[in-house]
């Protein structure tokens, strides 16, 4: 009896524990990197212009605010903005959750979504989510590291 009460214990522990691992961004992307070898003042193929960990996630996870950024590789306004977002991951990492859409790679099928929902075909798009998960900004071009740390800080 009191083995099964504490195997119920265990579970819902396990339980509660999983639910909070996945509702705190786990699996945005993390270690975010910019590609050392971009050349800023061309439309040059450089290669993914952010590296890092879980490059593939798209999923909006609430209770923090979400950054994401839209891309292609061979165009030196995205290259810059690209600058600015890890910029800013330094800055809010663990605090912010970041997704990165190069929209010259496959995507997963979240990243998809987001490319449906928001992308409107212009390069750079930034896109910021609420910790509810609303959007607060949805834009396309450069975008200032203090305009976006405004919107940020306002977020968190």
């Amino acid at each position: 009896m009191i083995l099964r009460f504490y195997r119920s214990i265990f579970a819902v522990v396990l339980i509660i524990f999983t639910i909070s691992a996945f509702g705190t961004g786990v699996f945005a992307a993390t270690d975010l990197k910019l590609n050392p070898n971009l050349n800023y003042s061309s439309d040059s193929n450089d290669g993914p212009l952010i590296t890092g960990k879980n490059m593939s996630d798209g999923t909006i996870n609430k209770g923090k605010p979400t950054y994401v950024i839209f891309y292609h590789r061979e165009c030196y306004n995205s290259k810059r903005q690209a600058r600015r977002t890890v910029e800013l991951y330094e800055k809010y990492n663990g605090r912010v959750d970041f997704i990165i859409i190069d929209l010259d790679s496959s995507r997963s099928s979240e990243q998809s979504s987001l490319l449906k929902s928001h992308y409107k075909n212009y390069i750079p798009h930034i896109t910021i989510f609420s910790k509810e998960g609303k959007v607060v900004h949805d834009k396309s071009g450069e975008v200032r590291n203090s305009r976006m740390s405004e919107i940020l800080d306002g977020l968190l």
